[in-house]
């Protein structure tokens, strides 16, 4: 068999460098708590939990005085500052690329726009981002959700940064004739789309990709989606021990990609497995 790894792929500089801010935090002070998952893959946050990190729903589940985590999906402002009223030290780790999809989305506010997200309004940085939108808004997952009949003025349209630029490119040629003026800010992370492009290429060479990384990622489940699209036999699992030896019985090769949410150690698990077979 012969086994190929997709280029880039793994860690993404936000998630890395959030991972780093945490364990230090973790060394320096012990108990860590962390607003939600620091990073949507369980393995990942099993191993931090160990060294003591703790999950909590809310800013005020916090304990007075403790230290406190911002993950890297980042957080709503009035969560931000509940957390430095509340906590005695607190470690935010927001990727740089949201924050500028949340600074974004505060300047289209003051300039007087609708801000239109593409993203899921289920997720954490979603959630993040409208947080700092003081006015009206709206979350839409594709082009499809704007109405034929749709009308609107002024609108500031921006990404969650793991979308595809495709989506990105389809919504705003939906939106021009639904609107009287649009600002667009390609708020989709370099990171994201290097690894979209990786899955493109891999798919081409392969009988079989293997997607390592956590079923609540949405780079992760971008990645699966382009994979399957392109029409090569794929298989999602969050850890090595996952895999259907049966699937990969009689694939000539067999590629390997992971999320943006992935640590190197997990990779590194599945490809040993997969060598020794």
């Amino acid at each position: 068999m012969n086994l190929l790894v997709a280029s880039p792929t793994g860690l993404c500089f936000g998630v890395r460098r959030a991972i780093g801010q945490l364990e230090d935090a973790l060394t320096k002070y012990g108990t860590t708590y962390s607003l939600g998952s620091p990073i949507h893959n369980p393995p990942e946050v099993e191993r931090l939990a160990d060294l003591g990190l703790r999950l909590v729903e809310r800013a005020s589940d916090v304990p007075e005085g403790a230290v406190a985590f911002i993950r890297a999906h980042g957080a709503p402002h009035a969560e931000h500052d509940e957390l430095n009223a509340r906590a005695g030290v607190v470690v935010d780790g927001t990727c740089p690329f949201v924050r500028i999809a949340q600074e974004r989305a505060e300047s289209l506010v003051r300039e007087g726009y609708l801000v239109v997200v593409l993203g899921d309004s289920r997720h954490p940085e979603v959630r993040g981002i409208l947080g700092y939108i003081d006015g009206e808004s709206m979350v839409v997952s594709s082009a499809d959700d704007i109405g034929d009949d749709a009308r609107y003025g002024r609108l500031g349209v921006l990404s969650q940064t793991t979308q595809m630029e495709t989506a990105l490119a389809a919504l705003v040629a939906k939106l021009v004739v639904h609107a009287g003026e649009i600002k667009v800010y390609n708020t989709i992370c370099r990171a994201t789309i290097e690894r979209q492009e990786s899955i493109r290429r891999m798919s081409a060479l392969v009988d079989g990709l293997i997607v390592l990384g956590g079923k609540d990622s949405a780079n992760t489940g971008k990645l699966v989606e382009i994979a399957e699209s392109l029409g090569v036999s794929t298989l999602w699992i969050e850890r090595s021990a996952e895999i259907d030896w049966g699937w990969a019985s009689g694939k000539g090769s067999i590629g390997v990609a992971a999320g943006g949410s992935t640590p190197d150690w997990l990779i590194n698990d599945l490809t040993g497995k997969l060598k020794r077979l």
